[in-house]
C-alpha cells in the first residue's frame, strides 16, 4: 500500500537522513520511533523524554540525559509530532506505522529494550525510596475518600516521576513479547522487593475500579500471574524457593490469580510443580477453577478439566482424599463441582456471568451437577435467567 502511494521511497530517504545525523541524534531518533511505534498506549511528552534518558542497568536517572521534546522531534526528521490536545507524541501519519511494521529490522529487540528500560527505571533508587500508602486506622474498612486520596497520591507521584505509571503497567507485557536475560535479572531484582514497591500499588490502582479493592497492592506472586511471565515464575520459585501455595493478604494463591486473569501458560507451569495444590480455596472458599469459570477463561478451564486432573469420585462425593490419590496415582485432583462458602459451584459462577463456553465445558462432565442450589436456593439456571443470559 505504501509503495503504491509512492511513500515507500520517501520514507526510505527520510530514515536514511535520520541515520546520517551526527553525534547522538541518529540513536535518539531511532529509539524515539521505536518507543512510539511499539508502546502499548500513546506516550505523554514527558514520558518519552524520560524513557530516552534511561541507561539500561544504571542505578539512577541522570537529569542531564533528558532531551527536550523539540530535540526529539528534530531527531525524528518529521516522522513524529505532538498531539497538542492530549500532550502525547505520535507518528505523523498511519502510513509511517505501516512502513515501520514492514521494516521490523530497523529496530533491534524493541520489546525487550522497552522492558529493560522500564525495569531499570523501577529499580532506580529514587523510585525505590518512594513510600507506599498504608491503610488508615478505620477498623479495616477504608472509606471511598481514602481510596480517592490514594489514587490522587499515585497520580502526583507519576507527575514527579513521569515513567512510573507506564513502567508499572507494561514492563511485563513487553517482557512477555520478547524475553531477554537482562530483563529476567532486572525483573527478579524488582520482584524481590515488590510487596513494598510503589509500582505494585500503581498497578493495582490502574487495573481496578474505584473502591473495588481496599488498600491492597499487587504482591510479587500476583504480579507474575497478571503478566503471565512463566520464565520469571520459574526463576523466583527456583532461586527464592517460594511456596507455590503461598496466599496473599486476600487469601489468593499464585494459581488462583493466574486462573482469574486467564494466564494459561502460568496455570500449566504451576500445575506441573510438585507441591502445587490445585484445589486450595481462598477466604471465600473459592478455588482456582471457580475464578477461571467466573472470568470465562475457557482455555484455562480446559487445563483444569484435563485428564491429569480428573475427579475419581462421584458427584459431591470423593473416594479418598486428594493427598491419598496424589500419592497413589501421582496425580493432582480437582473437584469441578466444589461449592464455595456461599454454595456456588464453578458452574454457578459461569452461568451467573454468561460464560457460555465454560458452561458447556462443565456440563459435558458427568461429575458436575447442573441443578445444585447455592445457600440461597439458586441454581445455575436461575442465576442465568436472573441476569438475562438466555443463551445458556
Amino acid at each position: 500500500m505504501i509503495n503504491g502511494l509512492g511513500l515507500g521511497d520517501a520514507y526510505d530517504a527520510t530514515i536514511g537522513r535520520l541515520k546520517a545525523q551526527e553525534g547522538d541524534r541518529a540513536r535518539l531518533g531511532m529509539v524515539s520511533l521505536m518507543w512510539i511505534s511499539h508502546s502499548e498506549r500513546p506516550l505523554k511528552v514527558n514520558e518519552i523524554c524520560h524513557a530516552l534518558a534511561v541507561e539500561i542497568g544504571s542505578t539512577d536517572l541522570n537529569p542531564n540525559n533528558i532531551p527536550s521534546i523539540q530535540t526529539v522531534l528534530s531527531c525524528c526528521q518529521g516522522l513524529a509530532a505532538v498531539d497538542e490536545r492530549s500532550s502525547t507524541i505520535r507518528l505523523v501519519h498511519f502510513t509511517v506505522k505501516e512502513y515501520l511494521s514492514d521494516h521490523a529490522d530497523l529496530f533491534d529487540r524493541p520489546h525487550s529494550t522497552i522492558a529493560e528500560t522500564c525495569l531499570t527505571y523501577l529499580n532506580f533508587q529514587a523510585i525505590k525510596n518512594l513510600s507506599v500508602s498504608h491503610p488508615p486506622n478505620t477498623g479495616g474498612i477504608p472509606s471511598l475518600v481514602d481510596d480517592i486520596s490514594r489514587r490522587i497520591r499515585i497520580n502526583e507521584l507519576s507527575d514527579r516521576t513521569p515513567l512510573l505509571e507506564y513502567s508499572s503497567l507494561y514492563w511485563g507485557t513487553h517482557m512477555r513479547m520478547e524475553l531477554s536475560d537482562c530483563s529476567r535479572y532486572l525483573a527478579c531484582d524488582l520482584l524481590d522487593q515488590y510487596d513494598s514497591h510503589v509500582s505494585g500499588e500503581s498497578l493495582c490502582i490502574s487495573t481496578t475500579e474505584l473502591y473495588s479493592v481496599s488498600f491492597d497492592r499487587f504482591s510479587a506472586l500476583r504480579c507474575i500471574s497478571y503478566f503471565d511471565i512463566v520464565e520469571v515464575a520459574i526463576d523466583l520459585i527456583r532461586t527464592k524457593q517460594w511456596d507455590v501455595n503461598q496466599k496473599d493478604c486476600e487469601g489468593m494463591t499464585l494459581l488462583m490469580w493466574a486462573a482469574r486473569y486467564g494466564r494459561e501458560q502460568a496455570v500449566r507451569f504451576l500445575l506441573k510443580q510438585k507441591h502445587t495444590q490445585p484445589d486450595m480455596t481462598d477466604e471465600h472458599g473459592r478455588t482456582a477453577l471457580s475464578w477461571a469459570a467466573e472470568s470465562g477463561n475457557e482455555a484455562v478451564v480446559r487445563v483444569f478439566l484435563g485428564p491429569l486432573f480428573i475427579n475419581p469420585g462421584s458427584i459431591g462425593r470423593w473416594r479418598g482424599t486428594a493427598l491419598v490419590m496424589d500419592r497413589a496415582f501421582r496425580r493432582k485432583y480437582i473437584n469441578p463441582n466444589r461449592p464455595d462458602n456461599y454454595g456456588q459451584t464453578p458452574l454457578s459462577w459461569a452461568a451467573e456471568n454468561g460464560r457460555d463456553g465454560v458452561v458447556k465445558l462443565l456440563l459435558a462432565r458427568e461429575d458436575v451437577s447442573p441443578d445444585r442450589p447455592d445457600n440461597d436456593g439458586q441454581t445455575p439456571l436461575s442465576w442465568a435467567a436472573e441476569n438475562g443470559h438466555d443463551g445458556l
